[in-house]
Protein backbone atom coordinates (compact mmCIF):
# COMPACT_ATOMS: atom_id res chain seq x y z
CA UNK A 1 0.00 0.00 0.00
CA UNK A 2 2.92 2.36 0.65
CA UNK A 3 3.91 2.43 -3.03
CA UNK A 4 0.33 2.82 -4.19
CA UNK A 5 -0.54 6.21 -5.69
CA UNK A 6 -2.75 8.43 -3.54
CA UNK A 7 -5.63 8.49 -6.00
CA UNK A 8 -5.78 4.69 -5.96
CA UNK A 9 -5.81 4.73 -2.17
CA UNK A 10 -8.69 7.23 -2.24
CA UNK A 11 -10.58 5.08 -4.74
CA UNK A 12 -10.06 2.01 -2.54
CA UNK A 13 -11.23 3.98 0.49
CA UNK A 14 -14.42 5.19 -1.15
CA UNK A 15 -15.19 1.74 -2.61
CA UNK A 16 -14.77 0.18 0.84
CA UNK A 17 -16.94 2.96 2.28
CA UNK A 18 -19.70 2.23 -0.22
CA UNK A 19 -19.47 -1.50 0.47
CA UNK A 20 -19.63 -0.83 4.22
CA UNK A 21 -22.71 1.36 3.75
CA UNK A 22 -24.42 -1.28 1.61
CA UNK A 23 -23.64 -3.96 4.22
CA UNK A 24 -25.02 -1.59 6.87
CA UNK A 25 -28.26 -1.36 4.92
CA UNK A 26 -28.45 -5.12 4.36
CA UNK A 27 -27.65 -6.24 7.91
CA UNK A 28 -29.24 -3.31 9.75
CA UNK A 29 -26.28 -1.71 11.52
CA UNK A 30 -26.58 1.74 9.89
CA UNK A 31 -27.03 3.32 13.33
CA UNK A 32 -23.61 2.01 14.36
CA UNK A 33 -22.10 3.46 11.17
CA UNK A 34 -23.72 6.85 11.82
CA UNK A 35 -22.57 6.94 15.46
CA UNK A 36 -19.03 5.55 15.14
CA UNK A 37 -17.87 5.94 11.53
CA UNK A 38 -19.61 9.05 10.21
CA UNK A 39 -17.92 11.44 12.72
CA UNK A 40 -14.56 10.87 10.99
CA UNK A 41 -16.16 11.94 7.73
CA UNK A 42 -17.42 15.05 9.50
CA UNK A 43 -13.86 15.74 10.62
CA UNK A 44 -12.74 15.54 6.99
CA UNK A 45 -15.35 18.11 5.98
CA UNK A 46 -14.25 20.38 8.83
CA UNK A 47 -10.62 20.11 7.72
CA UNK A 48 -11.58 21.05 4.16
CA UNK A 49 -13.62 24.00 5.43
CA UNK A 50 -10.71 24.96 7.70
CA UNK A 51 -8.36 25.49 4.76
CA UNK A 52 -10.93 26.83 2.27
CA UNK A 53 -10.72 30.51 3.25
CA UNK A 54 -6.91 30.77 3.67
CA UNK A 55 -6.44 28.69 0.51
CA UNK A 56 -8.49 31.12 -1.59
CA UNK A 57 -7.17 34.24 0.16
CA UNK A 58 -3.45 33.60 -0.25
CA UNK A 59 -3.63 31.76 -3.58
CA UNK A 60 -5.60 34.64 -5.07
CA UNK A 61 -3.33 37.34 -3.63
CA UNK A 62 -0.35 35.42 -5.00
CA UNK A 63 -1.98 35.06 -8.41
CA UNK A 64 -3.02 38.71 -8.73
CA UNK A 65 0.25 40.12 -7.38
CA UNK A 66 2.09 37.92 -9.85
CA UNK A 67 0.67 40.08 -12.63
CA UNK A 68 3.24 42.79 -11.88
CA UNK A 69 4.59 42.44 -15.44
CA UNK A 70 1.41 44.18 -16.58
CA UNK A 71 3.24 47.46 -15.84
CA UNK A 72 5.43 46.71 -18.89
CA UNK A 73 3.06 44.44 -20.77
CA UNK A 74 -0.25 46.12 -19.96
CA UNK A 75 -1.79 45.29 -23.31
CA UNK A 76 -0.79 41.64 -23.02
CA UNK A 77 -2.06 41.50 -19.46
CA UNK A 78 -5.45 42.99 -20.30
CA UNK A 79 -5.96 40.57 -23.16
CA UNK A 80 -4.93 37.58 -21.06
CA UNK A 81 -7.13 38.35 -18.07
CA UNK A 82 -10.12 39.34 -20.22
CA UNK A 83 -10.01 36.16 -22.31
CA UNK A 84 -9.47 33.94 -19.26
CA UNK A 85 -12.42 35.47 -17.43
CA UNK A 86 -14.62 35.25 -20.54
CA UNK A 87 -13.88 31.56 -21.12
CA UNK A 88 -14.46 30.80 -17.44
CA UNK A 89 -17.86 32.52 -17.39
CA UNK A 90 -18.81 30.71 -20.60
CA UNK A 91 -17.76 27.39 -19.04
CA UNK A 92 -19.98 27.97 -16.02
CA UNK A 93 -22.91 28.87 -18.29
CA UNK A 94 -22.38 25.67 -20.30
CA UNK A 95 -22.47 23.69 -17.07
CA UNK A 96 -25.64 25.39 -15.84
CA UNK A 97 -27.37 24.94 -19.22
CA UNK A 98 -26.57 21.22 -19.32
CA UNK A 99 -27.49 20.45 -15.72
CA UNK A 100 -30.78 22.35 -15.96
CA UNK A 101 -31.61 20.63 -19.26
CA UNK A 102 -30.61 17.06 -18.38
CA UNK A 103 -31.47 17.37 -14.66
CA UNK A 104 -29.32 14.41 -13.53
CA UNK A 105 -30.53 14.76 -9.94
CA UNK A 106 -34.04 13.88 -11.09
CA UNK A 107 -32.84 10.45 -12.20
CA UNK A 108 -32.77 9.66 -8.51
CA UNK A 109 -36.24 8.41 -7.64
CA UNK A 110 -38.84 10.84 -6.34
CA UNK A 111 -39.11 8.84 -3.12
CA UNK A 112 -35.39 9.28 -2.39
CA UNK A 113 -35.49 12.98 -3.24
CA UNK A 114 -38.57 13.49 -1.07
CA UNK A 115 -36.84 11.65 1.78
CA UNK A 116 -33.77 13.85 1.44
CA UNK A 117 -35.93 16.95 1.17
CA UNK A 118 -37.77 16.04 4.39
CA UNK A 119 -34.52 15.26 6.19
CA UNK A 120 -33.00 18.63 5.26
CA UNK A 121 -36.24 20.63 5.50
CA UNK A 122 -34.81 23.07 8.06
CA UNK A 123 -31.97 23.98 5.72
CA UNK A 124 -34.38 24.40 2.82
CA UNK A 125 -36.60 26.73 4.86
CA UNK A 126 -33.59 28.84 5.76
CA UNK A 127 -32.67 28.98 2.09
CA UNK A 128 -36.18 30.11 1.17
CA UNK A 129 -36.01 32.86 3.77
CA UNK A 130 -32.71 34.05 2.29
CA UNK A 131 -34.20 33.92 -1.22
CA UNK A 132 -37.21 35.97 -0.09
CA UNK A 133 -34.93 38.55 1.49
CA UNK A 134 -32.92 38.71 -1.74
CA UNK A 135 -36.06 39.29 -3.84
CA UNK A 136 -37.24 42.09 -1.56
CA UNK A 137 -33.89 43.88 -1.63
CA UNK A 138 -32.82 46.51 -4.18
CA UNK A 139 -31.39 45.58 -7.60
CA UNK A 140 -27.81 46.41 -6.61
CA UNK A 141 -27.89 44.90 -3.12
CA UNK A 142 -26.02 41.85 -4.42
CA UNK A 143 -23.12 44.04 -5.51
CA UNK A 144 -23.12 45.84 -2.17
CA UNK A 145 -22.94 42.51 -0.34
CA UNK A 146 -19.77 41.56 -2.23
CA UNK A 147 -17.87 44.42 -0.57
CA UNK A 148 -16.92 43.56 3.04
CA UNK A 149 -17.30 46.08 5.84
CA UNK A 150 -15.03 44.04 8.12
CA UNK A 151 -12.67 41.57 6.46
CA UNK A 152 -11.96 39.78 9.75
CA UNK A 153 -15.66 39.03 10.10
CA UNK A 154 -15.79 37.79 6.50
CA UNK A 155 -12.81 35.48 7.12
CA UNK A 156 -14.81 33.73 9.84
CA UNK A 157 -17.69 32.76 7.57
CA UNK A 158 -17.27 30.56 4.48
CA UNK A 159 -20.62 31.86 3.21
CA UNK A 160 -18.99 35.28 2.74
CA UNK A 161 -16.33 33.95 0.39
CA UNK A 162 -17.16 36.52 -2.29
CA UNK A 163 -16.15 39.21 0.21
CA UNK A 164 -12.88 37.39 0.88
CA UNK A 165 -12.25 37.14 -2.87
CA UNK A 166 -12.97 40.87 -3.29
CA UNK A 167 -10.46 41.72 -0.56
CA UNK A 168 -7.84 39.34 -1.99
CA UNK A 169 -8.13 40.89 -5.47
CA UNK A 170 -7.94 44.42 -4.02
CA UNK A 171 -4.94 43.47 -1.88
CA UNK A 172 -3.19 41.86 -4.86
CA UNK A 173 -3.77 44.91 -7.06
CA UNK A 174 -2.40 47.19 -4.33
CA UNK A 175 0.73 45.01 -4.14
CA UNK A 176 1.24 45.49 -7.86
CA UNK A 177 0.87 49.27 -7.63
CA UNK A 178 3.21 50.00 -4.70
CA UNK A 179 7.00 50.24 -5.23
CA UNK A 180 8.65 46.83 -5.64
CA UNK A 181 11.11 47.20 -2.76
CA UNK A 182 8.22 47.90 -0.37
CA UNK A 183 5.92 45.20 -1.64
CA UNK A 184 8.56 42.47 -1.96
CA UNK A 185 8.55 41.45 1.75
CA UNK A 186 4.75 41.20 1.66
CA UNK A 187 4.88 39.11 -1.52
CA UNK A 188 7.47 36.85 0.09
CA UNK A 189 5.23 36.44 3.13
CA UNK A 190 2.20 35.66 0.95
CA UNK A 191 4.24 33.15 -1.08
CA UNK A 192 5.49 31.49 2.09
CA UNK A 193 2.06 31.26 3.70
CA UNK A 194 0.61 29.97 0.43
CA UNK A 195 3.21 27.18 0.36
CA UNK A 196 2.42 26.27 3.98
CA UNK A 197 -1.31 26.08 3.20
CA UNK A 198 -0.67 23.91 0.14
CA UNK A 199 1.42 21.62 2.34
CA UNK A 200 -1.53 21.40 4.75
CA UNK A 201 -3.69 20.40 1.79
CA UNK A 202 -1.28 17.59 0.96
CA UNK A 203 -1.17 16.48 4.62
CA UNK A 204 -4.98 16.30 4.70
CA UNK A 205 -5.07 14.47 1.38
CA UNK A 206 -2.53 11.92 2.68
CA UNK A 207 -5.16 10.92 5.25
CA UNK A 208 -7.98 11.25 2.69
CA UNK A 209 -8.37 7.49 1.99
CA UNK A 210 -9.44 6.83 5.59
CA UNK A 211 -11.56 9.98 5.77
CA UNK A 212 -13.22 9.21 2.42
CA UNK A 213 -14.10 5.73 3.68
CA UNK A 214 -15.78 7.23 6.75
CA UNK A 215 -17.44 10.01 4.75
CA UNK A 216 -18.94 7.66 2.16
CA UNK A 217 -20.02 5.05 4.69
CA UNK A 218 -21.58 7.65 7.00
CA UNK A 219 -23.22 9.76 4.31
CA UNK A 220 -24.87 6.85 2.49
CA UNK A 221 -25.91 5.26 5.78
CA UNK A 222 -27.39 8.60 6.88
CA UNK A 223 -29.33 8.97 3.61
CA UNK A 224 -30.38 5.38 3.06
CA UNK A 225 -30.59 4.05 6.61
CA UNK A 226 -31.36 0.34 6.44
CA UNK A 227 -33.03 0.64 3.01
CA UNK A 228 -30.74 -0.85 0.36
CA UNK A 229 -32.83 0.36 -2.59
CA UNK A 230 -32.28 3.99 -1.58
CA UNK A 231 -28.50 3.55 -1.63
CA UNK A 232 -28.56 1.82 -5.04
CA UNK A 233 -30.90 4.50 -6.39
CA UNK A 234 -28.40 7.19 -5.45
CA UNK A 235 -25.72 5.68 -7.68
CA UNK A 236 -28.03 5.62 -10.69
CA UNK A 237 -28.15 9.41 -10.52
CA UNK A 238 -24.34 9.52 -10.28
CA UNK A 239 -24.04 7.83 -13.66
CA UNK A 240 -26.15 10.49 -15.37
CA UNK A 241 -24.31 13.20 -13.42
CA UNK A 242 -20.95 11.90 -14.69
CA UNK A 243 -22.21 11.86 -18.28
CA UNK A 244 -23.45 15.44 -17.85
CA UNK A 245 -20.02 16.60 -16.62
CA UNK A 246 -18.22 14.75 -19.42
CA UNK A 247 -20.60 16.27 -21.97
CA UNK A 248 -19.80 19.76 -20.68
CA UNK A 249 -16.07 19.08 -20.78
CA UNK A 250 -16.43 17.63 -24.29
CA UNK A 251 -18.25 20.76 -25.50
CA UNK A 252 -15.40 22.91 -24.18
CA UNK A 253 -12.62 20.75 -25.64
CA UNK A 254 -14.13 19.85 -29.02
CA UNK A 255 -16.52 22.71 -29.85
CA UNK A 256 -15.79 25.87 -27.85
CA UNK A 257 -11.97 25.95 -28.12
CA UNK A 258 -11.94 24.96 -31.83
CA UNK A 259 -14.35 27.81 -32.55
CA UNK A 260 -12.17 30.28 -30.65
CA UNK A 261 -9.04 29.16 -32.47
CA UNK A 262 -10.79 29.27 -35.84
CA UNK A 263 -12.15 32.77 -35.18
CA UNK A 264 -8.95 34.36 -33.87
CA UNK A 265 -6.04 32.34 -35.29
CA UNK A 266 -7.26 30.20 -38.22
CA UNK A 267 -5.18 27.37 -36.68
CA UNK A 268 -6.26 23.84 -37.53
CA UNK A 269 -7.56 22.21 -34.34
CA UNK A 270 -6.06 18.84 -35.24
CA UNK A 271 -2.63 20.48 -35.38
CA UNK A 272 -3.30 22.27 -32.09
CA UNK A 273 -4.55 19.12 -30.35
CA UNK A 274 -1.59 17.05 -31.54
CA UNK A 275 0.81 19.77 -30.45
CA UNK A 276 -0.33 19.75 -26.82
CA UNK A 277 -1.10 16.02 -26.55
CA UNK A 278 1.90 15.38 -24.28
CA UNK A 279 0.69 18.06 -21.84
CA UNK A 280 -2.86 16.68 -21.96
CA UNK A 281 -1.64 13.16 -21.19
CA UNK A 282 0.38 14.39 -18.21
CA UNK A 283 -2.58 16.49 -17.02
CA UNK A 284 -4.81 13.42 -17.13
CA UNK A 285 -2.38 11.34 -15.07
CA UNK A 286 -1.45 14.00 -12.48
CA UNK A 287 -4.74 15.96 -12.18
CA UNK A 288 -2.55 19.04 -11.66
CA UNK A 289 -2.19 22.04 -13.97
CA UNK A 290 0.83 23.16 -11.94
CA UNK A 291 2.66 19.85 -12.30
CA UNK A 292 1.91 19.91 -16.03
CA UNK A 293 2.98 23.55 -16.54
CA UNK A 294 6.60 22.93 -17.68
CA UNK A 295 5.45 20.44 -20.31
CA UNK A 296 2.58 22.70 -21.37
CA UNK A 297 4.98 25.61 -21.89
CA UNK A 298 7.32 23.46 -23.95
CA UNK A 299 4.50 22.08 -26.12
CA UNK A 300 2.94 25.48 -26.75
CA UNK A 301 6.28 27.11 -27.52
CA UNK A 302 7.92 24.42 -29.66
CA UNK A 303 4.94 22.63 -31.22
CA UNK A 304 2.51 25.51 -31.68
CA UNK A 305 5.09 28.23 -32.33
CA UNK A 306 3.90 30.59 -29.58
CA UNK A 307 6.60 33.08 -28.56
CA UNK A 308 8.50 32.55 -25.31
CA UNK A 309 7.37 35.96 -24.07
CA UNK A 310 3.70 35.03 -24.38
CA UNK A 311 4.23 31.46 -23.19
CA UNK A 312 6.08 32.49 -20.03
CA UNK A 313 3.49 35.16 -19.23
CA UNK A 314 0.13 33.66 -20.20
CA UNK A 315 0.50 30.01 -19.18
CA UNK A 316 1.65 30.50 -15.54
CA UNK A 317 -1.24 32.91 -15.03
CA UNK A 318 -3.58 30.37 -16.63
CA UNK A 319 -2.44 27.63 -14.26
CA UNK A 320 -3.56 29.91 -11.42
CA UNK A 321 -6.64 31.74 -12.66
CA UNK A 322 -8.03 29.79 -15.63
CA UNK A 323 -9.95 26.67 -14.59
CA UNK A 324 -12.58 26.24 -17.31
CA UNK A 325 -13.07 22.52 -16.75
CA UNK A 326 -13.26 22.95 -12.99
CA UNK A 327 -15.74 25.84 -13.28
CA UNK A 328 -18.02 23.84 -15.59
CA UNK A 329 -17.89 20.89 -13.19
CA UNK A 330 -18.65 23.05 -10.15
CA UNK A 331 -21.78 24.49 -11.77
CA UNK A 332 -23.05 21.02 -12.71
CA UNK A 333 -22.16 19.50 -9.35
CA UNK A 334 -23.82 22.26 -7.30
CA UNK A 335 -27.12 22.07 -9.19
CA UNK A 336 -27.02 18.24 -9.27
CA UNK A 337 -26.69 18.09 -5.49
CA UNK A 338 -29.53 20.58 -5.11
CA UNK A 339 -31.69 18.41 -7.39
CA UNK A 340 -30.71 15.24 -5.54
CA UNK A 341 -31.81 16.76 -2.23
CA UNK A 342 -35.01 18.28 -3.58
CA UNK A 343 -33.85 21.90 -3.43
CA UNK A 344 -35.08 24.26 -6.16
CA UNK A 345 -32.53 26.94 -6.99
CA UNK A 346 -33.94 30.27 -8.14
CA UNK A 347 -32.38 32.59 -10.72
CA UNK A 348 -30.58 34.64 -8.08
CA UNK A 349 -28.85 31.56 -6.67
CA UNK A 350 -27.80 30.37 -10.13
CA UNK A 351 -26.34 33.82 -10.83
CA UNK A 352 -24.46 33.42 -7.55
CA UNK A 353 -23.08 30.12 -8.87
CA UNK A 354 -21.79 31.90 -11.99
CA UNK A 355 -20.04 34.60 -9.96
CA UNK A 356 -18.72 32.35 -7.19
CA UNK A 357 -17.49 29.58 -9.52
CA UNK A 358 -15.80 32.16 -11.75
CA UNK A 359 -14.08 34.02 -8.92
CA UNK A 360 -13.28 30.88 -6.91
CA UNK A 361 -11.55 29.39 -9.97
CA UNK A 362 -9.16 32.36 -9.89
CA UNK A 363 -8.08 31.44 -6.37
CA UNK A 364 -8.11 27.69 -6.94
CA UNK A 365 -4.60 26.21 -6.64
CA UNK A 366 -3.54 23.97 -9.52
CA UNK A 367 -3.29 20.82 -7.39
CA UNK A 368 -5.35 17.60 -7.33
CA UNK A 369 -8.71 17.71 -5.51
CA UNK A 370 -8.64 21.50 -5.09
CA UNK A 371 -11.86 21.58 -7.10
CA UNK A 372 -13.69 19.86 -4.25
CA UNK A 373 -12.62 22.56 -1.81
CA UNK A 374 -13.79 25.23 -4.26
CA UNK A 375 -17.07 23.36 -4.75
CA UNK A 376 -17.73 23.62 -1.02
CA UNK A 377 -17.45 27.39 -1.37
CA UNK A 378 -19.95 27.39 -4.24
CA UNK A 379 -22.38 25.22 -2.24
CA UNK A 380 -22.20 27.42 0.84
CA UNK A 381 -22.71 30.55 -1.27
CA UNK A 382 -26.15 29.26 -2.30
CA UNK A 383 -27.09 27.88 1.12
CA UNK A 384 -26.43 24.17 0.53
CA UNK A 385 -24.70 21.75 2.89
CA UNK A 386 -21.02 21.30 1.86
CA UNK A 387 -21.08 17.78 3.33
CA UNK A 388 -23.17 16.73 0.33
CA UNK A 389 -19.98 16.60 -1.75
CA UNK A 390 -19.52 13.13 -0.27
CA UNK A 391 -22.15 11.87 -2.72
CA UNK A 392 -20.01 12.67 -5.76
CA UNK A 393 -16.77 11.28 -4.29
CA UNK A 394 -17.11 7.88 -6.01
CA UNK A 395 -16.79 9.42 -9.48
CA UNK A 396 -14.82 12.57 -8.71
CA UNK A 397 -11.33 11.23 -9.32
CA UNK A 398 -11.86 10.31 -12.97
CA UNK A 399 -13.78 13.55 -13.54
CA UNK A 400 -10.92 15.47 -11.89
CA UNK A 401 -8.49 13.95 -14.39
CA UNK A 402 -10.75 14.90 -17.31
CA UNK A 403 -11.37 18.46 -16.17
CA UNK A 404 -7.63 19.02 -15.67
CA UNK A 405 -7.12 18.08 -19.33
CA UNK A 406 -9.68 20.75 -20.26
CA UNK A 407 -7.97 23.28 -17.98
CA UNK A 408 -4.63 22.73 -19.72
CA UNK A 409 -6.27 22.77 -23.17
CA UNK A 410 -7.94 26.08 -22.35
CA UNK A 411 -4.67 27.62 -21.15
CA UNK A 412 -2.94 26.56 -24.36
CA UNK A 413 -5.77 27.89 -26.55
CA UNK A 414 -5.72 31.28 -24.84
CA UNK A 415 -1.92 31.51 -25.12
CA UNK A 416 -2.19 30.79 -28.86
CA UNK A 417 -4.93 33.41 -29.34
CA UNK A 418 -3.00 36.07 -27.40
CA UNK A 419 0.17 35.33 -29.38
CA UNK A 420 -1.61 35.74 -32.71
CA UNK A 421 -3.23 38.95 -31.47
CA UNK A 422 0.14 40.35 -30.39
CA UNK A 423 1.69 39.45 -33.75
CA UNK A 424 -0.98 41.52 -35.54
CA UNK A 425 -0.38 44.59 -33.37
CA UNK A 426 3.37 44.59 -33.88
Amino acid sequence: MKNLALHWKIIIGLVLGVIWALLSAIFGFSEFTIDWVKPFGDIFIRLLKLIAVPLVLFSLIKGVSGLSDIAKLSRLGRKTVLIYLSTTVFSVLIGLTLVNTIQPGNFISKETRDLNKEKYAHKIEAKKADAKEFKESGPLTFLVDIVPSNIFFSLQNNKLMLQVIFFAVLFGIALVLIPGEIGQPVKALVDGVNEVILKIVFIIMDAAPFFVFALMAGLIADIAGDNLSTAVDLFKGLGVYSLTVLTGLGILAFIFYPLLLRMFTKMNYGFFFKGISAAQTLAFSTSSSAATLPVTMECVNKNLGVSKEVTSFVLPIGATVNMDGTSCYQAIAAVFLAQAFGVDLDLGQQITIVLTATLASIGSPAVPSAGLVMLMIVLESIGLDPAWIGIIFPVDRILDMCRTVVNVTGDSAVATIVDHSEAKTQ
